[in-house]
C-alpha cells in the first residue's frame, strides 16, 4: 500500500475535526443502547413467546438457548422492481444458511421500495427522495423489537440502500451486512437506447420503436445495467466494508450468487456480540470509511444523488460531511472507470474487467483510500481487493477468495491510477451569485463544460417539450427548471429533459441546465448544474430569474453566475411557487415531510433538517 495521498488525508482530518462532538455523542449513544437493550434471556416470557410464536420448533429451540445468534432480515422486496424481484425467496435461503451455523433469522420487517424508472416524469416521482428517510424510519421500527444480534439488509436501488443504512445506523451496536441480488444480463447497449430516446423526442421514431428499445434494455430480473444510483450504491457499500467484496455485480442466475448470499449469512453470525469478533456497524461507518466510499464513487463517475446520500448517511453516524469535502476529494481522485453514461460499457463489462476488487486495488496502491478501516468482513479494508470464485474442488460448493488482477482486463472500461481517464473525479462544485450546485462532468465532453447564454425559465419539466416542438429552443440557451427542490416538490428527478437537451446539443447549440431538482446517476452529456441551493421555494435567486437573463454555467472554473445587474435581480419580486405537487398520488400525506426537509447540501433529510 502506498502512503496516503495528502489531499485525501487533509479532507479526512477536517471531517474528523468538524465531527468530533457529534461523533462522540453518537458513539456514546451506541454504547448506551447496547447496555440498555433487552437481552433475550431477560425478556419476559410473554415478550419472548410473542417474538418466536410463528417459528418452527428447531428455531424456537435455538432462540431459547440464548447463546445462538438471531439475525434480523430487513427486506425491500417487491416483485415490481426488477432489481428486488430475486429477493422473493432470500428469507428462506438465509434461514437455511444460518441454521447450518446453529443460528436463526427472522424477517424483522419490510420497507417500501419504489422504482424511479417506473415513476420517472410522473407524480409518484415526487415521493422518491422522501422515501429514503421513511425507509430509515421503517428500518428502525423493524429493529425496535430488539430480538436480534445482527442485521442482513436486502436492498439495492436508489433511495433504498441509503435509507436502510441510515435506519441500521440508529441501531449502531448491531453488526450488519447488505446482501445484493446482482444485475440483469446485458441487453440493448445503453448508447443505442439513448439514441432511440432522442430520435423519439425529435419525432423520428414512433412509440412502438421506443418501447421495443426500452424492453430490450430492461428485460429481466436484476438491477438495471447502467451506472446510476442503484449500482453506485453497490460500489459505496463495498467501499464502506458492509457488503462482501466483489459481490455486487454477480448476476442473479449465476451459481456464485447463492453461495455469496450464504457466505454473508455465515459472516454476520461470526461478528455478533455473542462471539469474540464483534463488529458493530456504528464503529465500521466512521469518517475514514465515508471518505473511502466517496473516493470509490468519484473514481467511477457515480451518481450525483450521493452528494446528498453520503451527507445524510454520515449524519446518521454522527459525521458532518459537506459538498466542499466531496469537491476537494474529486480534485485529487483520478477517474478510473468508463461505465454508461460515462462510457459505452455497462456494469457487467465493468465486473468482467476487474470490478470493484481491481478498482480498490488500484486506488489503494495510489494512496487514495484508507487501507486500515474496519469492515464487516476480512481483517480491514485492504482485504477488499479480493474477489470470489466458486469452490469446485472435491465436494466443496462454497466460496474461495483470491486476489484480483492488479491490471484491469479491459482498459477501455477500467484503467489504472498511472493512466486514468481523467486526473480528477467526476464531480464539480459550482458556486456564484445564484448559489451552490453540483455537476457530474465525467460524461460531459470538455468542449461542452462552459456555456454562457440566455435563460429559458420554466417551472415544470413538461413545459420544455412544447417549447422544443415549437422550435423556440433552436439556439444557445441555459434551461432553468425551478421549484423542484426538496421543500417545493420533494426534489424529483428530471430525466424527461435529457433527450430534448441532448438533441439541441447534437445540433450544434450550446446548452446547459440549471435546477434545484435532480438528474441523478444517469446525468449525461449535457452540463447540468443541479441540486441548487438555496432552492427557489426557499427564496433563492432562482425564483427571480426571467427569460433572456444571461447565465454562465462553467464547470471549468466552477462558477454559476447571473451575468446582469445583481442588485436589479435581487430587487425583482419572486415568482410564485406553482400550486402543484401537493395533492394526489399520495403527495398530500408528505406535506409535513417536505416542510421539514433540509437543503440538498445538508442531505435533503426531514430526519435531520439543516442541523
Amino acid at each position: 500500500m502506498s502512503q496516503l495521498n495528502a489531499g485525501i488525508a487533509a479532507v479526512t482530518n477536517r471531517i474528523i475535526e468538524r465531527s468530533a462532538d457529534l461523533r462522540a455523542d453518537y458513539l456514546a449513544q451506541v454504547q448506551q443502547d447496547r447496555q440498555d437493550r433487552p437481552v433475550r434471556g431477560k425478556l419476559s416470557c410473554g415478550n419472548l413467546a410473542h417474538g418466536f410464536a410463528a417459528c418452527g420448533e428447531e428455531d424456537k429451540n435455538s432462540l431459547k438457548l440464548m447463546e445462538a445468534a438471531n439475525i434480523a432480515i430487513v427486506t425491500a422486496y417487491n416483485d415490481m422492481l426488477s432489481a428486488h424481484h430475486p429477493y422473493a425467496d432470500y428469507p428462506e435461503k438465509i434461514k437455511r444458511a444460518l441454521r447450518k451455523m446453529g443460528c436463526t433469522a427472522q424477517v424483522a420487517g419490510g420497507v417500501p421500495a419504489m422504482c424511479d424508472g417506473v415513476t420517472q416524469g410522473q407524480p409518484g416521482m415526487e415521493l422518491s427522495l422522501l422515501s429514503r428517510d421513511l425507509i430509515a424510519q421503517c428500518t428502525a421500527v423493524a429493529l425496535s423489537h430488539q430480538m436480534f444480534d445482527g442485521v442482513l439488509a436486502l436492498g439495492i436501488c436508489d433511495k433504498i440502500v441509503p435509507g436502510l443504512l441510515m435506519g441500521v445506523l440508529s441501531f449502531g451496536y448491531l453488526p450488519a451486512l447488505f446482501v445484493p441480488a446482482g444485475p440483469m444480463q446485458s441487453g440493448m447497449a445503453n448508447k443505442q437506447k439513448q439514441r432511440i430516446r432522442q430520435l423519439y423526442a425529435e419525432g423520428k421514431v414512433d412509440r412502438e420503436e421506443l418501447l421495443r428499445a426500452e424492453s430490450e434494455s430492461y428485460h429481466s430480473a436484476g438491477t438495471c445495467t447502467f451506472y446510476g444510483t442503484a449500482n453506485s450504491n453497490q460500489v459505496v457499500l463495498e467501499a464502506l466494508g458492509l457488503q462482501l467484496p466483489g459481490s455486487s455485480f454477480v448476476n442473479p442466475d449465476n451459481p456464485l450468487r447463492e453461495r455469496l448470499t450464504e457466505e454473508a449469512c455465515f459472516q454476520v453470525a461470526r461478528i455478533t456480540a455473542l462471539g469474540n469478533n464483534y463488529r458493530p456497524v456504528g464503529e465500521i461507518v466512521d469518517e475514514r470509511a465515508l471518505v473511502n466510499a466517496t473516493v470509490a464513487l468519484l473514481a467511477t463517475g457515480g451518481s450525483t444523488n450521493h452528494t446528498m446520500h453520503l451527507v445524510a448517511i454520515g449524519r446518521a453516524a454522527g459525521i458532518r460531511m459537506n459538498w466542499n469535502d466531496i469537491a476537494d476529494l474529486s480534485a485529487v481522485v483520478p477517474l478510473l472507470a468508463r461505465v454508461y453514461p460515462n462510457g459505452e460499457a455497462d456494469v457487467n463489462h465493468f465486473h468482467a474487467a476487474g470490478g470493484t476488487a481491481c478498482l480498490f486495488r488500484q486506488l489503494l496502491a495510489g494512496g487514495f483510500m484508507h487501507a486500515d478501516t474496519k469492515t464487516a468482513w476480512g481483517t480491514n479494508f485492504a482485504d477488499f481487493t479480493q474477489e470470489a470464485i466458486l469452490n469446485t474442488e472435491g465436494s466443496g460448493d462454497g466460496v474461495i477468495w483470491r486476489q484480483s488482477p492488479m491490471e484491469p482486463l479491459d482498459r477501455q472500461v477500467l484503467t489504472t491510477v498511472d493512466q486514468p481517464f481523467s486526473a480528477e473525479g467526476g464531480l464539480r462544485l459550482l458556486e456564484g451569485n445564484l448559489g451552490r450546485s453540483v455537476m457530474k462532468v465525467s460524461a460531459v465532453a470538455p468542449e461542452h463544460r462552459s456555456v454562457e447564454a440566455p435563460a429559458v425559465v420554466i417551472d415544470d419539466q413538461d413545459d420544455l417539450a412544447a417549447l422544443f416542438a415549437a422550435g423556440e429552443l433552436n439556439r444557445d440557451c441555459v434551461v432553468v427548471v425551478r421549484f423542484q427542490g426538496p421543500q417545493a416538490l420533494g426534489m424529483p428527478e428530471l430525466h424527461k429533459l435529457t433527450p430534448l437537451l441532448g438533441s439541441l446539443q447534437d445540433h450544434g447549440h450550446r446548452v446547459a441546465l440549471v435546477t434545484d431538482g435532480r438528474m441523478s446517476g444517469a446525468s449525461g452529456k449535457v452540463p447540468a448544474a443541479i441540486h441548487l441551493v438555496p432552492e427557489a421555494a426557499a427564496g433563492g435567486l432562482l425564483s427571480r430569474l426571467r427569460n433572456g437573463d444571461i447565465l454562465r454555467v462553467d464547470a471549468v472554473t466552477g462558477t454559476l453566475e447571473f451575468m446582469g445587474d445583481l442588485a436589479q435581480l435581487q430587487a425583482r419580486p419572486a415568482a410564485p411557487q406553482p400550486d402543484a405537487g401537493q395533492r394526489g398520488c399520495g403527495r398530500d400525506l408528505f406535506r409535513i415531510n417536505r416542510a421539514a426537509m433540509g437543503t440538498a447540501e445538508r442531505g435533503a433529510s426531514f430526519l435531520y433538517g439543516d442541523r
